[in-house]
């Protein structure tokens, strides 16, 4: 169920209230790693809805902060470098926000950005394993009539934050077999959030299996779907990049932590103490270099997106500068990747055998790192990105997948 939580003033970018809640978030995360890491994380969720972030990006006159995609991206890295579970668990809810504001003077929209601004969280219901190819928005789960309204029967997987949610965003067939978004309580009676998400990184996220039996549709609850010539859901992607690199931040943070708190070196070492070990410094600000590139990447990346924005006319975004923004979010991934799931081994040079320990738990970054890299092969983009150079061939629409 939904963690309901009293409202305070909403937090902004670059605010004394943003680094407070990011403090606690990481404070919570780290006794939970200490104590049990397998409990969810409800009470950073909670003061994450307290404080409103998800309504980060709705203008100030409709109750949010006003911020670009650039800052909401830039607190995500934060957000992430602390608990990126968390973070991760936010990634279609900002999605649909986005989705919202592209033609915010819908009436249909209204309800949404309404609830959005009282600190309400998305999940998703999109992916089937049953679908040959998700980017063809073909899905098995279907709407069928039931008086003044529909009954909705289906099931879907990796439903990315949805345990933490007050809505779920469905993709179904509708009575003719054409694609529409159906947004619902978590809550109605049907819905069931079942938390089985068993991959070995991103373990808290709420990525399990979303159960819908007989589940009763208003007409109101269901939208169409935008011209999907554009965008091309750079949104999507760049957000697992931003996650990524907030925990390389965190590498570089335990790798610091780790060399300044050890004694003992090698005897062939090129110090006698750690911290005056010349190639072990370098090995920290390889990493160090390598956070601030990733974060320089993907937040170029970013204001691509805002830029994108800029030119939406009724919902619908001008397709050279969407397929601009893809582009560089595809280019982020097949760098930020590398760079990051080399950080997460690098680390461990710095530490010796005693980093090592199951006990410090350094092992999560990789596999954290490596679980959310696997969401869109790095491969795949490479060849798109090339064959746009030499051929002059554009990416694939929806070329992004959950």
């Amino acid at each position: 169920m939904p963690i309901q939580v009293t409202l305070g003033p909403i937090v902004k970018p670059n605010s004394e209230e943003l680094t407070k809640l990011i403090q606690e978030i990481k404070d919570d995360a780290a006794k939970r790693r200490r104590e049990n890491p397998t409990v969810h994380p409800n009470h950073a969720i909670q003061l994450i809805k307290k404080a409103r972030l998800g309504a980060l990006r709705l203008p100030e006159e409709l109750g949010g902060a006003g911020a670009s995609i650039q800052d909401v991206f830039d607190v995500l890295i934060q957000l992430a470098a602390v608990d990126p579970d968390v973070a991760h668990s936010l990634r279609y809810h900002f999605y649909a926000v986005e989705q919202f504001l592209l033609d915010k003077e819908n009436l249909q929209n209204v309800k949404w950005l309404e609830a959005i601004a009282k600190g309400d969280l998305i999940g998703n219901g999109f992916t089937e394993l049953n679908s040959i190819n998700a980017g063809l928005f073909q899905f098995e789960t279907s709407l069928t009539v039931d008086g003044d309204g529909y009954r909705l029967n289906g099931t879907k997987y990796f439903s990315t934050g949805t345990l933490y949610a007050e809505w779920v965003e469905i993709m179904a067939s509708d009575i003719n077999g054409k694609t529409v978004r159906v947004i619902l309580p978590t809550d109605r009676e049907g819905i069931e959030v079942v938390d089985d998400w068993d991959g070995f990184g991103q373990t808290l996220t709420g990525s399990g299996t979303t159960n819908l039996k007989h589940v009763f549709v208003e007409k109101s609850e269901v939208f169409t779907i935008p011209d999907h010539t554009t965008p091309f859901n750079a949104h999507l992607q760049l957000f697992l990049q931003a996650v990524i690199v907030g925990i390389l931040h965190t590498i570089v943070e335990d790798a610091v932590n780790l060399l300044s708190t050890r004694t003992r070196t090698f005897s062939f070492a090129a110090a006698e103490k750690p911290t005056e070990d010349p190639q072990l410094l370098q090995v920290v600000g390889e990493l160090s270099s390598s956070a601030f590139a990733a974060k320089a990447i993907v937040l170029a990346a970013a204001k691509e997106l805002d830029k994108a924005i800029e030119t939406a006319d009724k919902g619908i975004i001008s397709y050279k500068a969407s397929h601009q923004a893809s582009l560089r979010a595809a280019q982020a991934k097949v760098v930020v990747d590398k760079l990051a799931l080399e950080a997460s081994t690098l680390l461990f040079e710095v530490g010796g055998a005693s980093a090592t320990r199951k006990t410090a738990q350094l092992d999560r970054h990789w596999r954290n790192i490596r679980t959310i890299s696997s969401h869109n092969p790095t491969v795949y983009k490479a060849r798109a990105i090339g064959n746009y150079e030499v051929n002059e061939i554009d990416l694939p629409i929806n070329e992004v997948y959950f």
